[in-house]
């Protein structure tokens, strides 16, 4: 589990951001994004400004509503006087009238707002998500290898929906506070700029409490980022592994990892939790504070008549008005943390460039079915050889065959002839040209492979073995399936061939996947065929079923077999033994067997070994 545990660390390095700063880049980035959808942007901060200015209408109609017909003042005029009538009873149903309408037009103008700021999200999310998986498919197999898979999808889904809030309630969200805090103090001042100033002396202790909020929110989530990724980490190492847990009894072990981490998942939520806990109540104080100076300023100035009853109610109102959008900044802050590390770290991932050797070559058409390895040498790490000088030729419509002890480099062999990975040094020429003139599409489009494990995807039997192309026919596929002998066990499927197929395979044994794989690479008819440890997990009486057919689909092809099991390799027209990564023999079955060297070794062990499972 350790491993697990060194992932998660990683992810948790990787999740968070070096700064808490609002990176300009990372807006500018983000804005090409809206930049399609800035009419529908526009739109909907253009009803934020309505709404905020309908917002602050509600204590202005109070204060009207007092000073002139309830307690009757003349210090106490508004602009809205020339419009209502002299009669209290009257003039207050004008003023509930005003009121209900200016409540209608703001629920009106909230709800459009809403859905089209969501409707421009969902569709900014969408562009990024598909940006994101286009990119990953470009990426070179190595990167691949090195980065988690649970990371890369947490860049597609968790990253790419934080960007999602940071459109709908992040940013305007803060846009909305923010006019309403301009708005408020905007009528605050038009009713009395002297008690605005009583007010806003205030403001510099919010600023205070916000700073040292601030500070220490971003600590806080700092550390809930890196919990949560550790934990997911190691939740989605131990549900991938969960049949090895229980085959060594190793639930106990991981429970107690678990625990270790959860806890300390639990630590970091309790410091943000911690932190709220304290700054909302001194916000509440503050606010306490500013009204308490309102009421002994303000009263004071309404006995001695320098002050309207009406605005002394109207500033009580906006004070509450005042503090609740910034409460609500101290909660979109978090938003505005998480959005940004999702941003950078979607960013990142896009910025990761192809590989420029595995994107060269152009569109090429193939002269002869033939392949050629010259003097190749490989690593995936640097100084780590595993092939070196490997050099054999592959004629048109020739069946080779590459066998060797585990580890000897023969599967690498397919990853390099298929442009998964680039050679240092050596030449591999398909149809007379260097592989790296094509393009790896065009490569891929000539060779038909079974790899030794293939992947299942989640669909009906018929769309794993055709792979839901559209030009592969029915009747392709039931051919293909038939060539594999495995047209008897989907026919006996509930569905046949629109039986739905489990993730990772799941209701298929381990044979039945790879006759699955076998079929898939029949149905298509290309020049190269590539078996990859194709049967190894076929038992050996289906193994001896498809063999002649194999022989069949074989004839016309240029072949390349990784074996296993030598029984399969018989017929191969020559055979190459590697050993350590070097080509240490080469020649056909009978000529191997006479050498008395590394293949007449397997095959004398592998024969015992079928002798005794056929026994």
């Amino acid at each position: 589990m350790s491993s697990g545990r060194s992932i998660g660390r990683d992810a948790a390095r990787e999740s968070v951001p070096d700064t808490a700063r609002y990176d300009a880049a990372l807006f500018k980035r983000l804005w090409l994004y809206l930049r399609p959808y800035a009419d529908f942007a526009g739109a909907s901060l253009a009803l934020l400004m309505i709404n905020s200015a309908l917002g602050v209408a509600g204590p202005l109609l109070t204060q009207v509503a007092f000073d002139r017909y309830l307690k009757p003042d003349p210090a106490g005029g508004s602009f809205l006087d020339r419009f209502l009538p002299a009669d209290p009873f009257e003039g207050i149903l004008a003023v509930c009238a005003i009121y209900f309408a200016v409540a209608a037009l703001s629920a009106i103008t909230r709800a459009i707002q809403i859905h089209t700021m969501h409707y421009t999200g969902q569709h900014v999310m969408r562009d990024i998500r598909r940006e994101v998986f286009a990119h990953l498919q470009r990426l070179p197999v190595r990167y691949f290898d090195r980065t988690p898979s649970g990371r890369l999808v947490t860049r597609a889904t968790t990253d790419v929906g934080v960007l999602n809030e940071l459109f709908t309630s992040g940013l305007v969200a803060i846009a909305g506070d923010v006019l309403t805090l301009v708005c408020a103090f905007g009528a605050m001042l038009y009713l009395s700029p002297r008690l605005t100033l009583v007010y806003v002396c205030v403001a510099p202790l919010v600023f205070i409490v916000s700073f040292v909020f601030r500070r220490y929110a971003r600590n806080s989530f700092r550390d809930v980022r890196k919990a949560v990724a550790k934990l997911a980490s190691f939740l989605q190492e131990c549900f991938t592994g969960i049949t090895e847990l229980q085959l060594f009894n190793h639930e106990r072990h991981a429970l107690r990892d678990f625990e270790s981490i959860n806890e300390e998942h639990r630590e970091a939520n309790y410091r943000a939790v911690r932190a709220h806990a304290l700054f909302f109540p001194a916000i509440d104080w503050l606010n306490y504070l500013g009204l308490a100076l309102l009421i002994a300023f303000g009263g004071r100035w309404v006995v001695d008549g320098a002050l309207s009853l009406g605005v002394l109610l109207a500033f009580l109102l906006y004070g509450r008005m005042v503090f609740r959008p910034i409460q609500d900044l101290a909660e979109k802050y978090n938003v505005l943390q998480s959005a940004m590390a999702g941003a950078e770290r979607i960013f990142g991932l896009l910025d990761t460039a192809p590989d420029p050797a595995a994107s060269s070559g152009s569109p090429r058409q193939l002269e002869e079915p033939s392949v050629e390895f010259r003097n190749v040498w490989f690593a995936y790490d640097d100084g780590h050889w595993v092939l070196q000088d490997v050099s054999f030729e592959v004629r048109p419509g020739e069946m080779l065959a590459v066998v060797g002890h585990t580890g000897a480099g023969k599967s690498t062999l397919v990853s390099l002839l298929l442009r998964f990975y680039e050679i240092q040094r050596g030449e591999i020429l398909v149809g007379g040209r260097d592989i790296r003139e094509w393009t790896p599409e065009e490569v891929r489009k000539q060779f038909s492979v079974v790899l030794q494990d293939p992947t299942l995807f989640s669909g009906t039997v018929a769309e794993n073995i055709g792979l839901a192309d559209p030009s592969v026919s029915d009747r392709a596929i039931r051919r293909a399936a038939a060539n594999a002998h495995l047209a008897s066990h989907i026919e006996s499927l509930s569905a046949a061939y629109e039986e739905p197929v489990l993730e990772r395979g799941g209701g298929l044994s381990v044979g039945q996947k790879q006759l699955v794989g076998f079929a898939r690479a029949l149905v298509r008819e290309r020049p190269f065929l590539v078996l990859d440890e194709a049967t190894s997990s076929v038992d050996l009486d289906t193994e001896r079923a498809i063999r002649d057919t194999v022989s069949k689909l074989l004839v016309g092809r240029t072949s390349i077999v990784i074996a296993h099991r030598l029984s399969t390799i018989r017929r191969a027209g020559r055979i190459v033994v590697l050993h350590r990564g070097r080509v240490a023999e080469r020649g056909t079955h009978e000529d191997l067997l006479a050498q008395g060297g590394i293949y007449s070794q397997l095959y004398k062990l592998q024969s015992l070994a079928e002798t005794s499972e056929a026994a």
